[in-house]
């Protein structure tokens, strides 16, 4: 597939292997990237491991399988995951920058 909507940084991904390393996923499941409806209109974003579904498409990074439903591409394009450790939290970031 030649569109990748969202990009992941190397600590993010070094992260995404350590899971699927020790957390028993299976390996026909991809990591899924999508949306979520929010209160008062606001949207989020998810992630996950999941077996693909013909609505989605399908793209690497790393020796990553990433998976993203055709109906949330428009939403995640240019969107960056990250991982972010903190004194006093640790867990995955998404960036989008604002388009105008």
């Amino acid at each position: 597939m030649d569109i990748e909507p969202v990009s992941i940084t190397p600590k993010a991904l070094e992260e995404v292997q350590n899971i699927m390393d020790h957390k028993g996923i299976p390996a026909d499941y991809s990591l899924r990237i999508g949306i979520k409806g929010g209160g008062c209109g606001a949207m989020g974003y998810v992630i996950g491991f999941d077996k693909p579904n013909e609505s989605d498409i399908s793209y690497t990074i790393e020796q990553i399988p990433v998976v993203v439903d055709k109906k949330h591409v428009m939403y995640l394009i240019g969107l960056e995951v990250d991982f972010v450790e903190e004194a006093d939290a640790r867990g995955f970031s998404f960036n989008k920058p604002e388009t105008v």
